[in-house]
């Protein structure tokens, strides 16, 4: 097979002006494919700061659901990501402050990586409080709920 130099300099200028990895072309019995090898930097360490402290007052919502300090009953997040306190936009919470639930109800939602995990009840109780909001990004072992 004969190499067309010129269409392999045009295809890696197309690679550079688009920021493409890899390009392939076909033409009849030929086929051309250019690719670069892209390196990733190393992560800068992480330094641990404490989190600014937030001067907005918390809404009656948040001093309803908040209590002072979590309870050793509280459900903790097993994964970092995203909590939803219902099945989709605008339906009913899966639980409220107040609500009896059985041991394996679900009741939030953390998504990671695109996948939603329901987060169930370890044991029959009755709903302390909920100590998240909807659409809050949640880390490890972070207290979700606390079911007494």
């Amino acid at each position: 097979m004969r190499i067309d130099v010129d269409l392999v300099r045009q295809l890696a200028e197309l690679l550079d002006e688009t920021h493409l990895t890899e390009i392939e072309v076909e033409d009849g019995d030929r086929r051309v494919r250019v690719a670069r090898s892209v390196t990733v930097a190393a992560a800068a360490p992480m330094q641990n700061y404490a989190p600014a402290p937030q001067a907005a007052a918390p809404g009656p919502a948040m001093i309803e659901a908040a209590p002072a300090a979590p309870s050793a009953n509280a459900v903790k997040s097993p994964m970092v990501g995203t909590v939803y306190l219902s099945a989709e936009p605008g339906a009913k919470p899966f639980v409220s402050v107040g609500d009896k639930v059985a041991a394996g109800a679900t009741l939030v939602i953390v998504e990671a990586m695109k996948v939603m995990n329901p987060i169930i009840a370890p044991s029959a109780g009755t709903v302390a409080a909920v100590l998240v909001e909807n659409g809050q990004p949640v880390e490890f072992d972070q207290p979700l709920v606390v079911v007494e």
